[in-house]
């Protein structure tokens, strides 16, 4: 029974990754196609036709919203990291009045869909001046990743023991002192976790982009590859589609592996105590 269990778990494992690994595999097998091969079905890379990569860069500065992503999500994910560990401080150290009020707001505010909050988004860009800019889709991805930002980091500062901290202040230190030297060494692993979940979701982020940017210098890969045309008003170019779709798929894959040891501990970390 037990080896029969290893095997279905097994068989369970593959069928998963398959489902999951097919839809790039297919991707990358579309983005080497061009013409009529692109609406024949395949399974197995016919050729390795480069037209598609060349012709992302030549057709729109596909370099630039690369570039522009890459601005965009690192912004978001250092601000998140800086904010959500001194918030987690807060929450996960110092009692004050209306703390799990204040908890559950934020939590809250994660749960609204972006249609319900881009009119206020967009009048609160506005009035900032940052309509079609860098900024504004930096202020605009804090709302989706800040929240679950200070929840997770919250939890886990509540883990850490308290002797370390009250050590800390025995010998003199100020509360910012045992935020950076005493607990950001211990969060590094959940740092690591919620810094790359913010910088995915800053880099697939489609709606705040497509909206608050205007122009294609200004906006960030989702937006431009949604908005790829063809030669002809009537075209849809999939095959440039496919292989712009690798190429910004490529540094989420680069920084799991990584990082992956880092992700692994942070996910587990506060599962066991003692």
């Amino acid at each position: 029974m037990k080896r029969l269990a290893r095997i279905g778990f097994r068989l369970l494992v593959l069928v998963i990754a398959f489902f999951a690994l097919f839809p790039f595999y297919y991707a990358i097998i579309s983005s080497f196609r061009s013409g009529s091969e692109l609406f024949s079905v395949a399974y197995l890379p016919e050729r390795f036709d480069l037209s598609n990569y060349v012709a992302v860069f030549e057709r729109q500065p596909f370099g630039r919203n690369i570039l522009n992503s890459i601005i965009v999500s690192s912004s978001v994910v250092a601000l998140s990291l800086a904010l959500g560990i001194t918030a987690a401080y807060a929450f996960g150290r110092i009692a004050f009045r209306g703390r799990s009020l204040l908890l559950m707001t934020i939590l809250a505010v994660s749960m609204f869909p972006q249609v319900a909050v881009l009119a206020g988004m967009f009048e609160l860009i506005r009035a900032f001046s940052l309509y079609n800019t860098l900024p504004g889709l930096i202020l605009a991805n804090l709302m989706l990743t800040l929240p679950f930002t200070i929840w997770v980091l919250t939890t886990f500062m509540r883990e850490l023991p308290k002797e370390i901290e009250e050590a800390a202040f025995v010998d003199g230190a100020t509360p910012w002192i045992v935020v950076r030297r005493v607990f950001l060494p211990l969060m590094a692993p959940a740092a690591v976790t919620t810094g790359l979940l913010a910088f995915i979701v800053s880099w697939n982020e489609f709606l705040f982009a497509l909206t608050f940017t205007l122009t294609n210098e200004r906006r960030t890969v989702p937006p431009a590859i949604a908005l790829m045309s063809g030669s002809t008003a009537y075209e849809l170019p999939w095959g440039t589609i496919m292989a712009a779709s690798v190429i910004v798929t490529i540094p989420i894959i680069a920084l799991v592996l990584v990082f992956q040891r880092k992700i692994v501990a942070g996910l587990t970390a506060g599962a066991v105590k003692g």
